[in-house]
């Protein structure tokens, strides 16, 4: 169930971008934002990702040093009030956990790393947040560091969301590496730009959108030099693409550029920007763009908000999940409530002190019998995947990757080494996974049954369950199960001792 509602007088967003680190701070009153202070950085963590897809210390550091900037503003607010995503760069890199651990350390907040259309969700919730309405469907383009978010919604809903492996950063690095813009280059990354949006055009197109809508730097500062330049009002049009364009190939060197309405920081990397600005504009056939100021850090606040007034994205993609699935939702609700009653029973002692380790272990309860519409043999392991490949809103890579491993270990093995992949979680990954398990048991006799007063303790691996005296005897089904659950345990140096 959702948590009650929290009213924080301040909340933040810290977006960790593949080009530069952003925070909001912002006064949330009954769901409405009031911005107290922005504050970004270009940390180009992109630049350092070498070609094993490891981040250099250099790369680390710059953004560690930001970091320790926007500390001062988010340490003292509690855990439930900010939120900390990480994008592209933090998505391809191998050694992100050696980020994500030195980054926590000085935000004392999660870091979590979001997949590409969860951050064309909240890109898109910014964004509508912070322009007019309109009576049709809305696009949004988002050119990152990274990676490119395409949404087309209408309202507050995106209905289409993607996200393409090119971003401002990551084109530089590739064709103006020694920081000569020259046709042929151009050229190269123009071409490389449309064969990403070749598989995605066509949906694009087939929906349709009466308004374009341009998030983030890139378009910012493309229309800012647009509009300097005399070829527009702020807004991005061919006219004034294709003069921005004759103007850097004209200057022919990064380090020369030199445009009104261009900070000295986005320089580098606007060539690479048009570019792919340029090659959106073909594919899709526009003829002008607008900008919003609105963007993934503001969707974050507003999400944000959302899980704090009972409007929850995580509730409904999981009552999708169970509707798409066809889960036996009766059974569901029966053994969260178990695995939600044992967890209270024995939180304290097996240091389950977060509400989130609650939330995940009920998320876990509701789906763990996905995989049953796919095939009866094995589907605990068909679920696993399901949920570990679906695109989730509002879940974190991972949250997904803990709900999936979960549903994976609620039957038969525990799978202890991909558990101990989470390092420091394996521990409570595996004490969820136990209660869940029990819970399981517990109703394994599907439909309603009566429920006796069942007493837990734990210790530091194992589980004592006492049933009321006599209960076990006239349940013979029940004690064979948890016989058979303690040798499954077992397997894993863990006891379960029923009396």
């Amino acid at each position: 169930m959702p948590q009650a509602i929290k009213n924080y007088p301040l909340i933040a967003a810290i977006d960790l971008g593949s080009n530069s680190f952003h925070m909001v701070l912002a006064r949330s009153d009954d769901g409405n934002l009031r911005i107290l202070e922005r504050l970004g950085e270009k940390v180009q963590l992109a630049a350092g990702i070498d070609e094993e897809r490891n981040l250099s210390e250099e790369a680390m550091q710059r953004g560690l040093n930001c970091l320790s900037r926007f500390a001062q503003m988010v340490n003292s607010l509690p855990q439930d009030a900010v939120r900390i995503v990480g994008t592209n760069a933090l998505r391809v890199a191998r050694n992100r956990a050696v980020f994500i651990r030195r980054a926590e350390e000085i935000l004392k907040h999660q870091v979590e790393v979001i997949s590409g259309r969860e951050e064309a969700r909240l890109i898109y919730l910014g964004v509508s947040h912070t322009i007019p309405s309109l009576a049709g469907r809305r696009l949004v383009v988002d050119i990152g560091g990274g990676s490119t978010e395409f949404i087309i919604g209408q309202d507050f809903e995106s209905q289409l969301r993607e996200s393409l492996q090119m971003g401002c950063v990551s084109f530089t690095q590739q064709h103006f590496r020694d920081g000569k813009i020259t046709a042929s280059r151009f050229a190269q990354a123009y071409t490389a730009a449309r064969l990403e949006l070749m598989t995605i055009e066509n949906s694009l197109c087939r929906l349709g959108w009466q308004e374009a809508i341009g998030a983030s730097g890139t378009v910012r500062a493309v229309g800012q030099a647009i509009e300097a330049g005399g070829h527009g009002n702020g807004e991005i049009n061919r006219e004034g693409m294709a003069w921005l364009k004759r103007k850097l190939l004209k200057i022919g060197e990064v380090d020369k550029i030199d445009l009104d309405g261009v900070k000295p920081d986005r320089r580098s990397v606007l060539p690479a920007g048009v570019a792919i600005l340029e090659a959106v504009f073909d594919a899709l056939e526009l003829t002008s763009m607008g900008h919003s100021e609105g963007a993934l850090r503001e969707g974050v606040l507003y999400d944000l908000i959302g899980r704090h007034h009972h409007e929850d994205i995580r509730e409904r993609t999981l009552t999708d999940l169970m509707v798409r699935y066809h889960v036996d939702t009766a059974q569901a609700a029966r053994v969260e409530a178990k695995a939600l009653e044992a967890f209270d029973q024995i939180r304290a002692t097996w240091a389950l002190n977060e509400e989130h380790d609650r939330e995940l272990l009920g998320w876990a309860a509701r789906v763990h019998e996905v995989g049953l519409d796919i095939a009866h043999y094995h589907y605990h392991k068909h679920g696993a995947y399901l949920i570990e490949h679906s695109d989730l809103p509002g879940f974190s890579r991972d949250d997904q990757h803990t709900l999936a491993l979960l549903v994976r270990g609620h039957r038969r093995n525990i799978p202890a080494g991909k558990i101990q992949e989470l390092s420091e979680n394996s521990l409570k990954i595996t004490r969820l996974c136990v209660l869940l398990r029990f819970a399981i048991l517990f109703h394994h006799i599907r439909g309603p049954q009566e429920a006796p007063a069942i007493t837990l303790q734990a210790g530091e691996n194992s589980l004592d369950v006492t049933f009321p005296d006599g209960w076990l005897a006239s349940h013979p089904l029940t004690q064979a199960d948890f016989a058979q659950e303690a040798q499954w345990l077992e397997r894993i140096n863990f006891t379960l001792r029923v009396k």
